[in-house]
């Protein structure tokens, strides 16, 4: 009986990163920085955005940053971890937003980590992500 080819894992396909910031200067300085690394970046600017990425590229990782326009990132991952098809994506929220109350709210929401970005350079929040891809 021949094995079913849907359900192989490919070795060499690329883990999918969805990068959810509404500042474009982050975002590109993100983009750069994945762009040297095994993971594709797939970049939204809304919650909105993300959302509807979430479910068309389904991505092995998300980053979400909590303040965004419309919708903030903890509404946001609240709808991924409600969600079928996202809720077990694991949500690592990068935000400036240190306080204990909006830590202990992301991780309580089911963030997977919390990530305060003036305490982190790109490369270490990378070396924080690649645990939850392997």
């Amino acid at each position: 009986m021949e094995p079913n080819q849907d359900i192989i894992e490919n070795p060499e396909k690329k883990k999918r990163i969805l990068l959810i910031e509404d500042d474009s200067f982050i975002s590109q300085l993100y983009a750069l920085k994945f762009s040297k690394t095994p993971y594709e970046l797939i970049l939204a600017r809304d919650g909105a955005e993300g959302l509807a990425l979430s479910k068309d590229q389904k991505p092995d990782l998300i980053l979400l940053d909590v303040i965004l326009p419309k919708e903030n990132g903890f509404s946001v991952l609240e709808s991924f971890k409600n969600d079928e098809a996202t809720k077990n994506i694991p949500v690592i929220l990068l935000t400036n937003l240190g306080q204990q109350e909006n830590i202990q709210k992301g991780m309580n929401l089911g963030a997977a980590d919390y990530v305060i970005k003036a305490h982190h350079t790109p490369q270490e929040v990378i070396e924080k992500v690649e645990p939850f891809l392997r």
